[in-house]
């Protein structure tokens, strides 16, 4: 386009009138960054005698008003304040023109559109009711009155003034302040021109005068760390897993097979990005058996010695791996080999980075204005406030953000009994009671009722896991029923009681036998998991294999057979990367799992690739028989056989499906062989077969097997026991 300098007609009298200044209280402020209203103040406006344009752009050489090809340029104010009236009756369609030191920019004016944002949102906002909040807050790469650009929005109500900084600006705010949107004290500005990849933060001054940036909470993309800006981001991905989302319901959770592999992605196998991870992760995962990967946390975190559990950028997948769409195509890579997928959630807590959560406008937000109640003990972090609605709503709908944008199919969310309990890792005086003199966290069970309901009424087939660690009642009873609401909940109890008994030499577990047998006591009170989590095997408390007793042979066995008894036990399976080939050594963040115990050259085929056969064959015979899935939260899909052999150290229990078919589980966690061992069996069941033996010689055992049929006299079955071994066996139709 040719551009004309002004022949604009002259307004009667001997001069164009002069912009009329800004009032000094108003141009501090806009100067200070804290300003709640800078759209009264720049932009295009009608005024007596034409069309008042002012614009606020630092570093600039000259601006001018660019329209219908006719440039008009505009005074220096001092400061980056450019202004002029200009003879328009009606404001017209109009850029600016922005000379810099390297050339002349044609710009769209930010300050001359409208609020991106709808009173219908707002009004969300502000009731905490907004379930896709995603949608409403952080930076939305869209077109605005048939401008691209991108709309920026944040809630901080406590902040005189946010401002938009980014690469865009060369990280000063000065040139973008937002204005407020009102009681639901969320901030808005769409940028014309910004668009997906520009890195960006908020710049907020605090009502006591503070200023600072911080990142976005909203953000869906962020550098990678240590860097800590975010980026505006938009998804191109189409997925591919539509079988899979419409049926991952049809069954419930709680009767249907559900073994899951606990992964830490950035260390399953170092160097692998979200991409590469599809493949081969889905291709192990699948060659195993598991139903489900767990992975922990996959939200953004600053520092990779956390684990994921100090999340900063909560709706972004860590960009250590890749980009949110590579996240998503993994997802889909494991949904189509038929593999679920279940997420670590963090809601308890979050760290102080001054860039991040923490006091983010200044002022607590996030996290509670009582110290005493905001800092969590352990951690050395904040906890939230889930008290206030606005947080109790960034949280759900990060719940529900997961589900819906990146087909998650269950959601663990973590340190549970920490939210439930006020005075949880607290002394007396650290800790107030609540409005009955309890010491339970009402909020945190309004709060994980409301993102219990929320998700499964908006994403079925998805399953949400507590772990929790008290008897709290109700955990997985339903809301309506005045329980929390979630699917599953770890079976802490299981865990510490049977890895306190196999830790034991033999010749004392007759002394410890009840903790074997003690969790049938409450196993049907809540849906549980049976975990064996990266918790327990770091820190020094030894890998799986390292807790067994005895000689190297005695461990892998005892391992061995202790996997088997947790597959038969009612509930649901986890097993954390490494255990399922027995790695000797803890688990370590930064170097991952001991794969080189697989090479042939170590000779692992009798030691750690035996372990490994077993786990694929305990999940494929778990799957085969729904004796072990099927009721496992029916008192009556299971029996002790039994239950007391504490002399010698033997379990022996019935499962039984949905259609009474039973499956015989017998371990013998001694050292001797134990022939002739006599055990009752339905009657009219004549003939059983073994189906697996964890003595095996394929698994590295010393093959004490049964490899023909096994006939029971009068419903009594005896059987040779192999040393620290589990038997499976199952009747054999007439």
């Amino acid at each position: 386009m040719a551009l004309r300098d002004s022949s604009l007609p002259e307004p009667s009298g001997p001069s164009r009138p002069t912009a009329p200044p800004l009032d000094a209280a108003d141009r501090g402020r806009l100067l200070a960054g804290a300003h709640h209203d800078p759209h009264a103040l720049l932009g295009a406006r009608p005024v007596d005698g034409g069309t008042l344009f002012r614009t606020l752009r630092p570093h600039a050489r000259g601006v001018s008003v660019l329209v219908d090809g006719v440039r008009s340029p505009l005074a220096p104010e001092n400061d980056g304040f450019f202004a002029a009236v200009l003879p328009y009756a009606e404001v017209p369609s109009y850029t600016l023109l922005v000379a810099y030191e390297d050339g002349e920019h044609e710009v769209h004016d930010p300050y001359r559109f409208l609020p991106a944002l709808g009173e219908f949102d707002l009004h969300l906002i502000r009731e905490g009711r907004h379930e896709q909040l995603w949608k409403a807050l952080g930076a939305e790469p869209m077109t605005h009155d048939g401008v691209a650009g991108t709309r920026f929005t944040v809630w901080a109500p406590n902040a005189r003034g946010v401002r938009v900084a980014g690469d865009f600006t060369c990280w000063d705010g000065t040139q973008f302040p937002m204005r407020s949107l009102g009681a639901a004290g969320v901030w808005e500005l769409f940028l014309p021109g910004v668009g997906e990849g520009a890195r960006y933060k908020f710049e907020i001054t605090s009502r006591h005068g503070g200023r600072f940036l911080k990142a976005d909470p909203m953000a869906r993309r962020t550098e990678v760390p240590p860097a800590t800006a975010s980026i505006v981001t938009v998804s191109h991905y189409e997925w591919d897993d539509a079988e899979w989302m419409a049926h991952r319901g049809d069954v419930p959770v709680h009767e249907a097979p559900f073994s899951v592999y606990e992964v830490h992605l950035p260390s399953w196998r170092p160097g692998l990005g979200y991409r590469e991870l599809a493949e081969e992760l889905t291709a192990y995962v699948d060659d195993l058996g598991f139903t489900h990967v767990e992975f922990m946390p996959v939200a953004e975190h600053p520092f990779g010695g956390s684990w994921g559990y100090q999340v900063t950028g909560f709706y972004a997948p860590t960009s250590r791996l890749g980009t949110p769409d590579d996240f998503k195509y993994l997802v889909d890579a494991l949904h189509r080999a038929g593999i679920g997928v279940i997420m670590d959630w963090v809601p308890a807590h979050f760290p102080k980075d001054d860039w991040a959560l923490a006091r983010f406008d200044g002022d607590p937000l996030y996290e509670p204005g009582d110290e005493r109640r905001a800092e969590h003990p352990d951690w050395g972090t904040y906890e939230f406030d889930l008290g206030r609605v606005e947080v109790r709503n960034f949280l759900v709908a990060n719940a529900v953000y997961w589900c819906e944008e990146f087909h998650v199919d269950g959601l663990r969310v973590d340190a549970v009994a920490s939210m439930l309990y006020l005075d949880y890792s607290r002394d007396s005086g650290q800790w107030t009671p609540n409005v009955f003199g309890g010491r339970e966290d009402l909020d945190a069970v309004v709060f994980l009722q409301e993102m219990n309901a929320t998700v499964y009424r908006r994403a079925p087939g998805v399953v949400t896991i507590a772990e929790e660690s008290t008897a709290w009642d109700g955990v997985t009873r339903p809301t309506d029923s005045g329980g929390l609401g979630f699917g599953l909940k770890w079976n802490m109890g299981w865990m510490h009681d049977s890895l306190e008994y196999i830790r034991h030499e033999p010749v004392h577990r007759k002394y410890h036998h009840h903790e074997m047998t003690f969790s049938m006591v409450y196993a049907y009170s809540e849906n549980y998991v049976l975990p064996i989590s990266h918790d327990e095997v770091v820190h020094g408390k030894r890998s799986l294999v390292s807790k067994m007793p005895g000689d190297w042979w005695q461990q892998r066995a005892n391992h061995r057979a202790y996997l088997a008894f947790m597959w038969a036990h009612p509930g649901k399976q986890l097993l954390f990367m490494g255990q399922e080939f027995a790695q000797g050594g803890e688990w370590s963040h930064a170097d991952g799992p001991d794969w080189w115990l697989l090479d042939p050259g170590y000779g692992a085929e009798a030691d750690h690739r035996g372990v490994r056969d077993l786990v694929r064959d305990l999940n494929s015979g778990y799957r085969a028989h729904p004796a072990l899935w099927q009721r496992d939260t029916d008192p009556a899909g299971f029996q002790w056989v039994l239950g007391d052999a504490a002399e010698d150290n033997v379990f022996a229990f019935l499962r039984f499906d949905a259609e009474a078919r039973p499956l015989l589980a017998v371990s013998n966690l001694s050292p001797v062989v134990r022939p002739g061992y006599r055990l009752g069996v339905p009657r009219g069941m004549p003939v059983w077969q073994e189906i697996l033996n964890t003595d095996s010689a394929r698994y590295g055992g010393g093959d004490v097997v049964s490899r023909g049929p096994l006939l029971a006299d009068e419903g009594a079955l005896r059987l040779t026991l192999p040393p620290l071994g589990t038997v499976w066996l199952e009747p054999v139709a007439p």
